[in-house]
């Protein structure tokens, strides 16, 4: 049965006051967050559309360009990816390793820092940001990551530089001036363990920003997010802003569990008894749509899991990641013609997903995903 988003909304938030005071220790469990709820993230609209990487569906991801266009899109949330400078700043990129996403490579004199890395167990070749200071960083210009599925975002490459993550709190603050409403931003630490070997750590410098730029209460314009949980639990003691566990694929596990030798996989985390676990230092969860509903061996929707449902019965929002138009990234069902770069119905994908009662979703064209969403919004029924 489909829930829209004012009844789901009110079952959350009553369903977290009745919990009452029944998880303790937590900077901000989901009691303490629904308690003093006013203008957190219990009263964005539902089902909220967040900004993947900006708008990376029309330019280069994390650059200013991105996140000033998705927020001109519209947008409610808009995503940042952090990784460490060096000299321990954070900037924006989806990963580390930077050829793909910048011109370093045409820069002689970085050339010899091209390495090759083992990434939380996968051997990676490039450059990385771990390796530059901020001030060789912002020598580099951004690029199109994907030239040949989005050609025409080419057109924007060298534009932007590589922004650090102060600089989006700057421009955030500024944006929320300038418009009159708070500009809400998704982060997400990038693998936080390994990072944490090279004495690099992510949660500290990320909580300090934070307080610095007054983000880290419970109804801060901001989600925290990331694959490992332990960086969730990390950031639980250093901030109270909402939380979210990103899940990957079914049967993968994440590195801070394969370093922990904690046997469990996603499968065991999207259980009942694993968001149970998840509930006790997150508000939500950030799973990959397969795990909402699996593709079968055509690459068309199959039958729904119960994940909303259970989710939902542990006060858990969930954000699932990631919608985008082209062919190439639709179910089977719902592409157009033959060309994989063109757009097929992204609409009636949209749909489907918000029928199920998400409560968010990221997506690389936010304008797409919004004007999707205002048939599910407060006020507003689903179309059949």
């Amino acid at each position: 049965m489909t829930q829209g988003g004012a009844a789901r909304r009110t079952v959350l938030g009553a369903a977290v006051l009745a919990a009452g005071s029944g998880i303790t220790g937590l900077a901000a469990g989901p009691a303490a967050a629904a308690a003093d709820h006013e203008g957190g993230y219990l009263d964005l609209p539902v089902p909220l559309i967040v900004g993947h990487r900006g708008s990376s569906g029309y330019r280069p991801e994390h650059t200013l360009g991105s996140y000033q266009l998705a927020l001109d899109l519209g947008a409610d949330v808009i995503e940042q990816d952090l990784v460490p400078t060096k000299d321990g700043h954070l900037v924006c990129r989806h990963e580390n390793e930077i050829g793909g996403t910048t011109d370093v490579a045409d820069h002689p004199g970085f050339a010899s820092r091209r390495t090759t890395k083992s990434v939380d167990g996968v051997p990676v070749t490039g450059w990385f940001t771990e390796d530059f200071t901020l001030a060789e960083l912002k020598t580099l210009r951004a690029k199109e990551r994907i030239p040949a599925v989005r050609q025409r975002n080419t057109l924007y490459d060298g534009r932007w530089d590589v922004p650090t993550f102060e600089e989006v709190l700057r421009w955030a603050d500024q944006e929320g001036r300038r418009r009159g409403k708070r500009v809400w931003l998704h982060v997400e630490t990038k693998h936080p363990s390994y990072f944490r070997a090279l004495g690099l750590g992510l949660e500290e410098p990320l909580a300090k920003l934070l307080r610095r730029y007054g983000r880290d209460g419970r109804n801060a314009p901001l989600f925290l997010q990331s694959f490992e949980p332990s960086s969730i639990q990390r950031l639980s003691r250093l901030v109270s802003a909402p939380r979210v566990v990103l899940l990957g694929a079914a049967n993968t596990r994440p590195w801070d569990f394969e370093l922990a030798k904690d046997p469990r996989t996603v499968a065991d985390l999207v259980t009942p008894e694993g968001l149970q676990w998840i509930a006790g230092f997150a508000q939500g969860i950030g799973p990959t749509l397969d795990l909402i509903v699996p593709r079968d061996a055509d690459g068309r929707l199959g039958t729904p899991t119960t994940l909303v449902r259970d989710a939902h019965a542990q006060r858990l929002v969930l954000h699932p990641y990631t919608a985008r138009n082209e062919n190439t990234f639709l179910p089977a069902e719902y592409r157009k013609g033959t060309d994989p770069n063109a757009y097929g119905d992204a609409f009636g994908a949209f749909r489907r997903y918000f029928e199920l009662g998400i409560d968010g979703i990221f997506t690389d064209n936010p304008d797409t995903g919004l004007l999707a969403a205002e048939a599910f919004r407060p006020g507003r029924g689903a179309r059949p």
